[in-house]
Formats: structure tokens, C-alpha cells, sequence
């Protein structure tokens, strides 16, 4: 088509068509580096985070808006291999209307997910608008002899590991929206405050790399593939899979889900796809997947990469997987 819109194009195919506008590489990842990914390169990243699409005032406190909005950030610092963060900066865009009360809610939540993980406030801009939304720039730096965790460097044979449970940001959300079909005096309590943690005050997984960093085997060289799961394990496995050239496979006995959840119909979906769960997702040599998994409570091996191009996702037994996952501009809000 001659001029297709943003959501005939879909997010995989704007990014890749703005990736022609910077460097070669830079977009091909959760964030960028600079030089190009050796010890020291600064990490940057920039998310926005839309009243409508990303919250709302049924599902967020201002204080849990701004500490979504820091962690989201953090989270991809934490996927592209760094320890912690440097700071960031914030764009706050809000109609004339909006109440002081709910700027300081939200930088409150800012500076307390600084507080509990590393960084500062280093400065942002401010403009009227038709809605609320922070537009977050991240920024961290390559430490120690480490590089950088790279979607694409990832090999046939390697074992997929994640960092822990996928599905309970979403539930928590279906929670939170009170979604029909979902009695929360029916779950277990514990689930239910597991859930709406997960989806109102994720963690970025800068201990995950930290313990990636330290159980890396003697004489192995440094070849990690990984991008966190914001948009969902799915989504996140088939872009490994892709980047690398490779095609995925995932063992159904393996998937990462909260045992207290599995009775529920949706379990499966939301562990797949229902995103936001900002856990990290890497493709290793199985002798440091094995290494990590021990070291890191929570994580677990879920697969491994294949020879086959095009990143296509399958079952151990060979039945495809849609990747499915959260996109933007063809999706309803949170």
C-alpha cells in the first residue's frame, strides 16, 4: 500500500522503517549505546507513557504512574546488560486542568522507584496537552568487563531463561478493571496482591544482571541475547529468535506461571501475552542458562533457539505459538 497508517504498519514495522533515520543497529534494541557496546558505553532509552493507552485513573494512583513510568525505563537499562542507572530525565505533558496534587504523585512515584534502585532526576521539560503522558529518558553505563546484551546475538542451541513469572501484571490489570468472568474472592489473597503489585509497581531486573554477571562460567565468553518482556514472553522469545536469525522452541511444562494462577482459563494467554511483567528473557550457553537458573531464585530454563531463520515460534513439539503480545496503535488501553 501506497501510505499505510500506523496501524497497518504496526510498532515492529515503524521502528524498523525509523531505524534507517539513526545509526545502523540503534534501533534494533531495547536501548542505544554509545560507543557501540563495550565496557563503559552509556546505554540510553526513551519510553512514553500515555494516559488511555499505558493508565488510567481506574487502575493507577499519580504515585504509580510515576513509579511505572521510572521502572519501565530502568527495565530496559536492565536489558541491554547494565547493573543500574545513572538517571533520567522526564516530559510531562498534561491539560491546564490537571491538579498539582497529581504532578507530585507521580514525581513522588518517580523518585521513590530512584530511591529503591539507583539514579536520579536529572532535569525534563513541561508543556500544556489534550492528555497526561511522561516521556522518560534513561540513562546507564556498561560496567565492570561486561558488554552488552544484544536481541541478536543469540545462537542455535542456546537455552532460553527468564527471570521470573509471566502473566500476573495482567491479571493484576483484569483485577484492577474488574474484568467479568473474574471473582477476586474466588483467587487465593496472596495472588491477588502478587497481581496488583505486579502490574501497579513492577521492578526492573538490575539483580538479574548482576547475578548473570557473576555466574558466568570461567572461559566463556561474554554472548548474552535477551531483551526484557514488557510486551509480553512471547513477543520477547520470537524477537530474540529473529534478531539471531534463529527460530524458537518452548517447552509447555516450563512456562513460567505463577502455580496459584494456573487454574485459570486465561493463565496460559496472559503468561504468553499479556505483557508489562518486565522480566528479562535471555538466550545463553546452556552451561551458564544452567549457572544462572541456579544462582537466581525464580528464574527458569523455558526453551532454546533452533536453526531456522524468520523467528518462528513453536512448542517443543513443533505446533506454532502465536507470538501475539502487546502492540501499540491497534490495542485498547490500560
Amino acid at each position: 500500500m501506497a501510505d499505510p497508517s500506523l496501524a497497518e504498519l504496526g510498532e515492529w514495522e515503524l521502528i524498523r522503517r525509523l531505524g534507517r533515520f539513526a545509526a545502523p543497529g540503534q534501533f534494533d534494541d531495547d536501548a542505544a549505546l554509545l560507543p557501540a557496546g563495550g565496557p563503559g558505553a552509556l546505554v540510553l532509552n526513551t519510553d512514553v507513557l500515555v494516559e488511555g493507552i499505558h493508565f488510567s485513573e481506574a487502575t493507577t494512583t499519580p504515585f504509580d504512574v510515576g513509579w511505572r513510568a521510572a521502572a519501565a525505563n530502568l527495565s530496559d537499562l536492565a536489558a541491554m546488560g547494565c547493573r543500574s542507572a545513572l538517571g533520567l530525565t522526564v516530559g510531562l505533558v498534561a491539560p491546564a486542568a490537571t491538579p498539582w496534587s497529581w504532578v507530585e504523585g507521580a514525581y513522588e512515584g518517580l523518585s521513590a522507584a530512584l530511591q529503591a534502585y539507583g539514579g536520579q532526576l536529572l532535569g525534563g521539560d513541561c508543556s500544556g496537552g489534550a492528555q497526561r503522558l511522561l516521556a522518560i529518558t534513561a540513562i546507564g553505563r556498561l560496567e565492570g568487563e561486561a558488554g552488552a546484551i544484544r536481541r541478536g546475538d543469540g545462537l542455535p542451541g542456546d537455552r532460553l531463561v527468564c527471570t521470573g513469572a509471566h502473566g500476573l501484571s495482567r491479571l493484576g490489570l483484569a483485577l484492577l478493571r474488574h474484568e467479568a468472568g473474574l471473582d477476586p474472592n474466588a483467587l487465593d489473597a496472596d495472588l491477588v496482591r502478587q497481581a496488583i503489585q505486579a502490574h501497579q509497581r513492577p521492578r526492573p531486573r538490575f539483580d538479574a544482571v548482576r547475578a548473570l554477571q557473576a555466574c558466568r562460567p570461567a572461559g566463556l565468553p561474554w554472548r548474552v541475547a535477551g531483551c526484557d518482556s514488557s510486551d509480553g514472553l512471547a513477543a520477547a522469545v520470537a524477537a530474540i529468535a529473529a534478531a539471531s536469525g534463529c527460530s524458537a522452541r518452548l517447552d509447555p511444562a516450563a512456562l513460567p506461571l505463577e502455580p496459584a494462577m494456573a487454574p485459570l482459563p486465561a493463565a496460559q494467554a496472559w503468561c504468553l501475552g499479556g505483557g508489562e511483567d518486565f522480566e528479562l528473557v535471555l538466550a545463553l550457553a546452556p552451561a551458564w542458562a544452567d549457572a544462572l537458573v541456579a544462582a537466581l531464585p525464580g528464574s527458569r530454563a523455558i526453551g532454546g533457539l533452533v536453526n531456522g531463520g524468520g523467528g518462528s515460534l513453536c512448542w517443543s513439539g513443533g505446533e506454532a505459538i502465536a507470538s501475539g503480545g502487546y502492540s501499540h496503535f491497534g490495542t485498547s488501553g490500560r
